[in-house]
């Protein structure tokens, strides 16, 4: 059986144009490796939303990333200050990986 490790899976809900901004911040930790996944709509305590293909004012996008424990808790320190004020929602969670040592 292929052996695995654990690292942190990362997901960031944020509004697209600010992609570049957390971009950032994960290069600022020495993290080199995302995707990001755009979302169509979904909804949350303030209601429904839905991206609006015309201007992109409303459109969402996830960050994922894969990263090492280390990584991710500094990761999650320089996020926590901007959570409220960029209306970001950030999760960690385990996951299992196969070649850990890309991460």
């Amino acid at each position: 059986m292929v052996e695995t490790v654990i690292r942190k899976r990362i997901e960031i809900l944020v509004d697209t144009p600010l992609i570049p901004h957390i971009i950032d911040l994960l290069k600022k930790v020495d993290m080199s490796g995302w995707s990001v996944i755009h979302v169509d709509s979904g909804g949350g305590r303030d209601g429904e939303w839905s991206d609006d293909d015309f201007t992109g004012a409303s459109a969402k996008s996830i960050i994922l990333v894969i990263a090492s424990e280390e990584k991710t808790n500094n990761l999650v320190d320089l996020i926590a200050p901007i959570l409220d004020s960029h209306r970001l929602l950030l999760t960690v969670a385990n996951v299992a990986v196969v070649r850990g040592h890309k991460f």
